[in-house]
């Protein structure tokens, strides 16, 4: 600009800079990839402008938890599927604080349906019907051993040293912790989610998280139009187990994000390229609730 310019024409300038300056950014994103784009559009996408969030639902552990086996953002491992960038914010659900330091732990079956540490129970034991030939005449006795696995039951020792798909990281000082895994598969009994777990008030140490109690046990689950559009892509595709759906699964509590259905972002004619989910977990860290 001169001072012998017009002010219409400093105000075209200004313009044209501000508009240049835009392109900059776009070309930026460019090179970045859709997915990092996708991610920020995510962050924003139906979250309350306060981050105020009600106590989300506890639900049960299940029978396939490991204790904080692995310290790892990057559970991936060598298993397929599509990539799924998981991000969490976990806040004190009274204060609206983020709960800093807070240990969290993730686990999930594969894209087939399959935990580790479990491969011997084969596609998640979901708990389905009985097989055979149904039995006749009138039950005698008293049942003996252990009850088969299901989604729902008490702890079963692992079978195997795998450990794909777990891992445990510490919340930053705004609640924030973020995983890169794939996007779950399904086995009988139960549709797609994620087994999540916090833990608050132990020591971070070079062994790991020591001490504290679980102020948070639940889990995080998938809307049906995302499931059915993995469904199509491989290693899903060759998953034959019968699906159960969100609607169906007797442990989501059906009360939307409160209960743990994560907000997504993808591209929905290529979901194949990646997955961003996240969600604000609201806690009681002075309660215990293990699962």
């Amino acid at each position: 600009m001169t001072d012998t310019q017009t002010p219409e024409e400093r105000r075209e300038l200004a313009r044209r800079a501000v508009l240049a300056a835009g392109g900059v950014a776009v070309a930026a994103v460019g090179v970045g990839g859709a997915f990092a784009a996708s991610a920020s559009a995510s962050d924003r996408e139906g979250e309350p402008e306060d981050g105020c969030y009600t106590l989300t639902s506890e639900l049960v552990e299940g029978p396939y938890y490991i204790d904080a086996d692995k310290l790892r953002r990057d559970v991936t491992e060598d298993q397929e599927g599509i990539p799924l960038a998981l991000r969490l914010k976990v806040i004190d659900a009274e204060t609206c604080r983020p709960v800093r330091n807070a240990a969290v732990d993730i686990w999930h079956c594969n894209a087939t349906g399959v935990y580790s540490g479990y491969e011997e129970m084969g596609s998640g034991g979901g708990g389905g019907g009985p097989t055979g030939p149904p039995p006749s005449g009138t039950p005698t006795g008293t049942p003996t051993g252990s009850p088969p696995p299901g989604g729902g039951g008490g702890h079963q020792e692992p079978t195997d040293d795998e450990r794909y798909l777990r891992g445990t990281w510490r919340t930053d000082r705004h609640g924030y912790v973020g995983f890169r895994s794939v996007f779950p598969g399904w086995y009988q009994g139960r549709c797609v989610h994620i087994h999540v777990k916090v833990h608050v008030d132990g020591t971070w140490t070079d062994a790991g998280y020591e001490g504290g109690h679980t102020c948070h046990t639940g889990q995080l689950f998938f809307d049906e139009k995302s499931v059915l559009a993995s469904a199509a892509v491989e290693p899903y595709a060759s998953n034959t187990t019968t699906r159960t759906t969100l609607d169906e699964d007797t442990i989501y509590p059906g009360n939307g994000h409160a209960g743990g259905l994560l907000y997504l972002e993808y591209d929905h004619r290529h979901i194949a390229r990646g997955v961003h989910a996240h969600l604000t977990l609201g806690v009681a860290p002075d309660e215990t609730n293990d699962g």
